[in-house]
C-alpha cells in the first residue's frame, strides 16, 4: 500500500516520471534505440506510439510524428541524423531474434 490519497496524486507523480524519463533519454542521445530494445524491450519509438495511442484514448488527436517529437525533443529525422549510429552486427542479430515482442506490452 503507498501513502498517495488520490488518482489526482497518482496521475501528477506519473506525469512527473514521465516527463524525467523523456528529458533523460533526450540527454542520453549515446544510447541508440536498438540497445534500448535489446536491453529493456522498447525504445524512443515505443514510448511515442504509447504517448500517441493515450492521446487518442483521450480524444486528442496527435500523429506519430508529433508523438515522436515530443519524445525526442526534436523532428525524429533531425534526432537519426544528428545521433544515430549504424548498430553493430551484434544488436542487430540480438533484435532480430526479439523483434516481435517489442514494446507490445
Amino acid at each position: 500500500m503507498t501513502g498517495i490519497d488520490s488518482d489526482d496524486t497518482t496521475t501528477k507523480i506519473e506525469a512527473a516520471a514521465f516527463r524525467r524519463l523523456v528529458q533523460h533519454l533526450q540527454r542520453r542521445t549515446d544510447v541508440q534505440n536498438i540497445d534500448l530494445m535489446n536491453l529493456a524491450g522498447f525504445c524512443r519509438n515505443c514510448l511515442g506510439n504509447w504517448y500517441q495511442e493515450a492521446a487518442a484514448e483521450l480524444g486528442t488527436p496527435l500523429s506519430k510524428d508529433e508523438a515522436r517529437e515530443i519524445v525526442y525533443g526534436m523532428p525524429y529525422a533531425e534526432w537519426r541524423a544528428r545521433h544515430q549510429t549504424e548498430a553493430s552486427v551484434d544488436a542487430q542479430a540480438k533484435f532480430a531474434q526479439s523483434e516481435a515482442a517489442h514494446g507490445k506490452d
